[in-house]
């Protein structure tokens, strides 16, 4: 495959996934009141074309949990699953979230930065505190709500002035459901 050309941001308005949330299970995080999400999170860090494409389920070292260990609170937190888990199109395995969805299908093709699965991670992470769109939008007089609305136009804005480039969005009905930042490689 050839080498990507930026990394891409993948953030999650838990609120918009949660209120299609049909099943529960242990590693849904929309379905722990306690778990009290209450901002954007992270959906993936993935290596991006260009052209919009996207290379996936790169050759790598396959997951291990254990090597993530001491990120698992901040992951749980940050980066939670919003479903039950499902089948993977990558190796054709089921797994957890961070497996299937995350490793295998992005953070392998990501490794010629990013390195191993830990670093991978924690990337993933810091660019994430870095970016805090939840403050930005707060800041901005927009605070998180699944029953306020508030004007696309002065969300991407806020944003705009804080990041200096346009946001994608994607939406579910009237709700923001994910929102994407590009990065160089090098993360400025």
């Amino acid at each position: 495959q050839r080498e990507f050309d930026l990394f891409k941001l993948s953030l999650q308005w838990p609120g918009t996934y949660c209120r299609r949330t049909h099943r529960c299970c242990s590693s849904n995080g929309c379905c722990h009141s306690s778990n009290g999400l209450t901002g954007f999170t992270i959906h993936g860090l993935w290596p991006d074309y260009n052209d919009g494409s996207y290379p996936s389920c790169c050759a790598g070292k396959r997951f291990n949990v254990k090597e993530i260990s001491t990120l698992r609170d901040a992951l749980d937190k940050y980066w939670p699953s919003l479903s039950c888990g499902t089948s993977s199109n990558c190796h054709g395995g089921k797994g957890i979230f961070w497996e299937h969805e995350v490793w295998e299908k992005h953070g392998t093709c990501a490794s010629s930065v990013t390195g191993d699965e830990y670093n991978y991670f924690l990337t993933a992470l810091n660019v994430y505190f870095k970016s805090n769109i939840t403050d930005v939008l707060r800041e901005a007089g927009y605070v998180a709500s699944n029953s306020e609305k508030y004007p696309l136009g002065g969300i991407i804005e806020a944003i705009q002035n804080a990041f200096h480039q346009t946001p994608e969005l994607q939406c579910s009905g009237d709700a923001v459901q994910e929102l994407h930042l590009c990065f160089y490689k090098d993360f400025k």
